[in-house]
């Protein structure tokens, strides 16, 4: 921010995430007046769900606060993780996912002019990141590694040596990316605290790690590329939207492990509120944030909402008139106590949802690049390979005398049947007849 104070900037860069390590050291990036750099990673496996609303979107906050923030796109990582993406997807996975995150960050209005795109294979496979990878393997035990990448890292009975890279890559990331703190979920906390400790054995500083808290799949439990009935393709069309909503788990008056009022907290909320922030001209140090916005930008609440709404439900008079919320503890307190309806909430919550995957759908129609690099990301298993013509036959006519027209031997000759000569020897024969007639006769 240009006139934010030191605690403000930190205020703004940590607001909403579920925990932070070491965030003296980025309160002290900041008393100098610099401006802190991170990165974001996700690694290109299966198609990505709207719970990545929650991690892009706490990026405009980093860009408000001055922050420098590099997206990578990691692809090696994706290739190392067990039984998620074979090598021969990798590259059109990774062209598919940074499709999606510009399309995303338009959506947001997030200005995609001051991120950073990086391929993790253009440092990866370099000299000297593979020689820190050697240093790391000639330190960490294999109990460390597989320790650290346990909720991360798919995990099998017999763990392949790839997927025990996996956390030391990842440490190694941060200095190679040269960035004062990583930003990602939870569930990478261990992959975090694996890189404060191993880093500095390896003579580089220790960083800063911020998290932020996991979407609940549509059915409770963690929201998984893997799992099509927990989470919503950016691609998936309304009925698709509105069918998958209908269909979760939400009881009524019950706030535990529902997906439907986690998904309002952690992303219909924050949205709103940047938007709020946005029309007041609360920006910070992002004075370009909102420009080249696609879709609507106004905020998830109801036509005459008071001014602080961040989500409404919108209802019939006769069922008591629209229901409007400022917090989400107002809103889980309404739900607790029954006044909200579990078929309303969805229903707000699944227009809310097309309204934002609206542009990144038109964007995705409206480029023919996309919808190849798709085809090819992510092929359909149930597709049926394609038919080989079969050879066209060539007609070749029989030799004179032959085939089923040629005129056939009378019956009962008993005889082989008679051979026509061609013209060649019918020539030749007349001539060797006139020769024996030129020749004297013998006495």
């Amino acid at each position: 921010m240009a006139t934010a104070t030191p605690e403000e900037r930190y205020e703004t860069i940590t607001r909403r995430v579920a925990e932070v390590l070491g965030g003296d050291q980025i309160k002290a990036i900041l008393a100098e007046g610099k401006s802190p750099k991170c990165y974001w990673g996700t690694a290109p496996t299966g198609r990505p769900h709207i719970g990545y609303f929650v991690p892009l979107t706490k990026i405009a906050d980093f860009l408000r606060a001055g922050v420098e923030v590099k997206i990578l796109l990691a692809d090696v990582h994706a290739f190392l993780d067990n039984l998620k993406a074979p090598l021969d997807l990798v590259a059109h996975r990774t062209k598919y996912y940074e499709f999606v995150l510009l399309a995303v960050f338009h959506s947001l209005g997030i200005p995609t002019s001051k991120l950073t795109f990086v391929q993790g294979s253009s440092y990866q496979l370099t000299k000297e990141y593979n020689l820190d990878n050697y240093k790391l393997c000639a330190t960490v035990t294999e109990h460390d590694a597989k320790k650290a990448g346990a909720e991360v890292v798919k995990q099998v009975d017999s763990p392949l040596l790839s997927g025990l890279l996996y956390p030391g890559l990842q440490a190694l990331d941060e200095q190679y990316l040269d960035v004062d703190f990583q930003f990602g979920g939870v569930d990478q906390r261990k992959i975090f605290t694996f890189a404060e400790l191993y880093l500095p054995k390896l003579g580089y500083r220790k960083r800063a790690h911020l998290m932020n808290a996991m979407v609940p799949g549509l059915g409770g439990g963690k929201m998984s590329s893997s799992d099509p009935n927990s989470k919503i393709d950016f691609l998936d069309p309304p009925e698709v939207v509105r069918k998958k909503i209908k269909s979760a788990f939400c009881e009524e008056g019950n706030a535990e492990g529902n997906g439907v009022l986690a998904f309002v907290e952690a992303v219909l909320m924050p949205i709103s509120q940047l938007r709020l922030e946005r029309q007041r001209g609360l920006t910070g140090a992002d004075s370009h944030e909102g420009e080249g916005a696609v879709g609507d930008q106004t905020p998830f609440a109801a036509a005459g909402a008071p001014e602080a709404t961040l989500f409404s439900v919108e209802r019939d008079e006769k069922f008591g008139g629209n229901l409007h919320y400022s917090s989400y503890a107002e809103l889980e307190k309404s739900f607790v106590e029954k006044e909200l309806h579990p078929k309303d909430l969805k229903t707000a919550v699944a227009n809310a949802i097309v309204r934002l995957l609206t542009p990144i759908r038109k964007a995705f129609e409206d480029s023919e690049e996309w919808q190849q690099i798709e085809k090819l990301a992510y092929p359909d298993p149930n597709a049926k390979p394609d038919k080989k013509k079969k050879k066209e036959k060539v007609y070749h006519p029989p030799p004179p005398g032959k085939g089923k027209n040629a005129a056939k031997p009378a019956a009962g000759a008993g005889s082989a049947p008679a051979i026509t000569p061609g013209p060649d020897v019918a020539a030749e024969a007349h001539t060797a007849a006139e020769a024996a007639k030129q020749q004297p006769s013998e006495s």
